[in-house]
């Protein structure tokens, strides 16, 4: 990545899922530590990530899920990236990503085969994420 980029974040919440704090949270987080974020909000489809991604030329796309539904939601995101010509893109996840109570060593397992490279438990605070994002685009 050139120095002095900016890195573009796309960011939003995946699904029928409608919990707007934390997209709000992040996105403020985010824009604070410098990164251009493009949110695309509530109740966004896998096409609407894309579509945005490829808009902005971005970097990251980090997908928010609360509802529990993220596994279903992500489910093929890594390759509609590469059929989009976005192969460099990093995918970012976090949030209560599957139903029921299930060990986090097995929940981050599942996403990373899915082509994530990261992924949060909720409650992760920005911070965390924001120093993983300057660690892989340093």
């Amino acid at each position: 990545m050139e120095k002095n980029k900016k890195i573009t974040i796309v960011l939003g919440v995946i699904g029928a899922d409608v919990h707007a704090v934390g997209n709000r949270i992040l996105h403020h987080a985010f824009s604070e530590a410098g990164f251009n974020v493009i949110n695309i909000g509530v109740m966004a489809s896998q096409e609407e990530f894309i579509n945005a991604a490829v808009e902005t030329s971005a970097d990251v796309i980090v997908v928010s899920s609360l509802c529990g539904h993220g596994e279903i939601d992500c489910r093929g995101l890594k390759e509609k990236t590469i059929e989009a010509g976005l192969h460099n893109v990093k995918l970012y996840v976090g949030g209560n990503l599957v139903v029921g109570k299930q060990d986090w060593k097995e929940i981050e397992k599942k996403f990373k085969r899915m082509g994530f490279d990261r992924v949060y438990p909720s409650g992760t605070m920005p911070q965390e994420v924001i120093d993983d994002l300057n660690a892989d685009f340093s």
